[in-house]
């Protein structure tokens, strides 16, 4: 689906953080944030630690990234609360993903965020479609390419 037929869809975590290598016709005009994303966007600059896999090159560089990505969210989107709604459809997400024989608590945030998104009657855009696996009859999944980053991210 691009954004000739979609107007307004749900942004998960992976989407901002790549958006800027991400092909804009895969996405939205509109896209929305849970306010699930703005949390591990805002935890993401105190996960950065000496030796982690995910920093190539070293740990300054790496939390001025993330901070930088949070920052421009902050300025850009109003997040869409984890309300009343979204806890009611948080546990018709976690019913499905235990009759489909999945664990629920592993991937919390990722189901909160589709929850969200339940709630709000979006779609959701990611590019880790398996996180949502198995949620297809509740919430309508748009998978977008994961671009290939130049620092390999």
């Amino acid at each position: 689906m691009t954004s000739e037929t979609t107007e307004r869809g749900l942004a998960d975590t992976n989407i901002l953080i790549l958006r800027s290598w991400i092909d804009p016709h895969e996405l939205p005009d509109e896209l929305a944030i849970s306010a699930i994303t703005l949390a591990e966007l805002s935890a993401g600059p105190h996960e950065v630690r000496p030796g982690s896999e995910q920093i190539l090159y070293s740990e300054g560089p790496e939390r001025a990234r993330r901070l930088d990505i949070l920052q421009r969210v902050e300025h850009e989107f109003d997040p869409i609360p984890f309300d009343a709604d979204a806890a009611r459809a948080y546990g018709r997400v976690v019913a499905t993903v235990l009759a489909a024989g999945r664990k629920p608590r592993r991937r919390a945030t990722d189901l909160m965020i589709a929850a969200t998104a339940l709630a709000a009657g979006l779609p959701l855009y990611t590019t880790n479609p398996k996180a949502f696996a198995g949620l297809e009859r509740l919430v309508e999944v748009v998978p977008v390419t994961r671009p290939a980053v130049r620092d390999g991210r």
